[in-house]
């Protein structure tokens, strides 16, 4: 593979970059597939990689926790283990203090529990804010529980390429507005969101902040006990590596928890659990977000990418995730725009998460051609690639050889 300099003869190789990176150690913590199944993973912000701890740790939850101690493990461990879990994940990456983070259920069910939640704690305030570009499921659960509330939703209009800005809710949020909800990263162009400012100008409306932190827990730093973000909602198979299905996590601030009450009542969050009670009494607290039986095994495998994460801290993440996606426009800029690609994604890095799309009308047969090479990025209709960058398992000279590869597959189409 050649070794590309793009911008300038000064630029550094990819392997001078590999060879300079702090965090260069850390791919080896990840599973690698055998030789010739996989040339370059540019997905990782759909599904990250597992790590090679994860399966010996598994293995051994099933045969000791699980397997050794059975029924036990439930008084000894599993009740606490939504919140213990919880409390990592908003220590080690949302900038949350103890006691305000539970995982469990899916994306979907946590927006549906925390939307609603903040629409029925507002008498008179009968409107949902949302931006038209946003994941189809954060659409589609505001369209349910407008139906079910006869609430009212605020469409905010944006330029796919970008994302929410404050200027773009200005004469949208007002007294009616109930909760705002935006994705702190857009799932397609990558834009960072200014999630203090918007916070900030949301609650001064009176109305309540949730964040889809889907596309940035674990890849950019976050700080939501200081902006003073009321709600969040957040997966763990991307960034955090949790494997696919993992549950994900709901953030609510400890000044929100007496107020809000989540519309799924279950046993597993009432107060007393196992007094099977005739009515209803919810816990306090986060616990009272739960609902169902905790998906127990299915978060050992978040928990050790949450400890990796740990280790290296989310300054060393965030400074990573910006070199690749800089190196991933400057490669798309040599090698793609030629052929007519356009690059749909900021190019300040202030404003840009861990992925870059690049658009052009025949990137879905590329991807098709490139899957079957053994290069998977992610493709969006109508035709984006998304180019998916996890910082602690992928190297520069990974993504070279997939932009090469792209450039390759789609100069063949033409």
């Amino acid at each position: 593979m050649e070794n590309h300099t793009p911008d300038s003869g000064n630029s550094p190789t990819s392997a001078e970059l590999d060879a300079a990176d702090p965090l260069a150690a850390q791919r080896a913590a990840f599973f690698s597939p055998d030789e010739g199944q996989l040339a370059a993973y540019l997905d990782g912000n759909s599904l990250g990689r597992p790590l090679k701890a994860t399966a010996s740790n598994l293995a051994s939850f099933v045969q000791d926790a699980w397997g050794s101690r059975l029924i036990r493990g439930w008084d000894e461990q599993w009740m606490d283990e939504p919140t213990v879990v919880g409390d990592r994940i908003g220590e080690v990456t949302l900038g949350a203090a103890a006691g305000q983070v539970t995982v469990g259920d899916s994306t979907s069910v946590m927006l549906y529990k925390l939307i609603r939640a903040a629409v029925d704690a507002q008498p008179g305030r009968d409107e949902i804010v949302v931006d038209q570009d946003n994941f189809p499921t954060d659409r589609f659960i505001i369209e349910g529980i407008a139906a079910e509330k006869g609430a009212s939703i605020v469409w905010v209009s944006t330029n796919p390429g970008s994302g929410v800005r404050t200027a773009d809710l200005q004469g949208l949020v007002g007294e009616r507005t109930a909760v705002v909800v935006l994705s702190h990263v857009a799932y397609r162009s990558g834009f960072l969101a200014d999630a203090k400012a918007i916070t900030a100008m949301v609650k001064d409306a009176g109305a309540l902040m949730l964040w889809d932190l889907c596309h940035s827990v674990g890849s950019v730093p976050l700080e939501l006990d200081d902006w003073g973000v009321d709600l969040a909602v957040g997966c763990t198979y991307k960034y955090l590596n949790g494997g696919p299905g993992s549950p994900a996590f709901a953030y609510v601030n400890a000044s929100q928890q007496g107020r809000l009450r989540q519309p799924i009542w279950g046993w597993m969050g009432a107060d007393n659990p196992f007094g099977m009670t005739e009515n209803y009494k919810p816990a306090t607290g986060i616990r009272s977000f739960i609902t169902g039986t905790p998906p127990v095994l299915a978060m050992q495998p978040l928990k050790d990418m949450v400890e990796l994460i740990a280790s290296v801290g989310m300054e060393a993440v965030r400074e990573k995730s910006i070199k690749l996606t800089e190196y991933a426009i400057s490669l798309a800029e040599e090698l793609l725009v030629p052929l007519g690609v356009e690059i749909a994604s900021p190019r300040d890095p202030a404003e840009r998460g861990s992925h870059i799309m690049v658009d052009h009308p025949l990137f879905g047969q590329v991807t098709t051609v490139l899957w079957e090479r053994g290069v998977i990025p992610d493709f969006r209709p109508p035709h984006g690639l998304r180019i998916g960058l996890s910082p602690l398992s992928t190297g520069y000279a990974e993504l070279e050889l997939g932009m090469t590869a792209i450039r390759d597959a789609l100069a063949e189409l033409l």
